[in-house]
């Protein structure tokens, strides 16, 4: 998938403006501006992001990033925040062994997820060595199906209660 921000760092690099790009590429400017923007409407091909990387001169690797995602992941959204929030940031490698040491449950469900994104980077053909986490971020995925308990209350009461699911989202990218 396309990366907005290496998009608009290669252009301004380039000294090009997004005029002068969309002429290089053949591709709308109002399209270009949306994917500068992060707003990925519509959504870029495989062929748009060559004709990007060639109008820059730049391989297609370079231009781009790659995402996995866990939906519906058996852990309260919270729990795996703190996760998250420790690999954001950093290289591939530093990644993997602070999920390798990190003392929580939500850190081998993050992992998968990682090497995932890592997998369909080197699908890609991209060089894993330099690969940095982009993005990780944890989303409420709301009740999990088939999880809703009863807790005794005074007075012979039953109260129910629910489990949380989570989506986990990991993108990487080159530096």
């Amino acid at each position: 998938m396309l990366d907005s921000i290496s998009l608009k760092f290669s252009r301004e690099e380039a000294g090009m403006t997004v005029k002068e790009l969309s002429d290089a590429s053949g591709i709308e400017v109002s399209v270009l501006r949306n994917w500068e923007n992060g707003l990925m409407k519509p959504i870029p091909s495989a062929e748009s992001v060559n004709l990007l990387a060639k109008a820059l001169s730049l391989e297609p690797q370079e231009i781009s990033k790659w995402h996995a995602s866990h939906k519906f992941a058996p852990i309260t959204p919270s729990k795996a925040r703190l996760v998250a929030e420790l690999i954001r940031g950093r290289r591939v490698q530093d990644a993997l062994d602070v999920l390798n040491f990190a003392n929580k449950r939500a850190a081998v469900m993050v992992e998968k997820v990682l090497r995932s994104a890592i997998a369909n980077a080197d699908e890609q053909e991209a060089e894993v060595d330099r690969l940095f986490v982009t993005e990780a971020r944890v989303d409420e995925g709301g009740i999990r199906r088939g999880t809703r308990r009863w807790r005794p209350k005074d007075r012979g009461r039953a109260v129910p209660f629910t489990r949380l699911a989570s989506h986990i989202h990991v993108s990487v990218g080159l530096e």
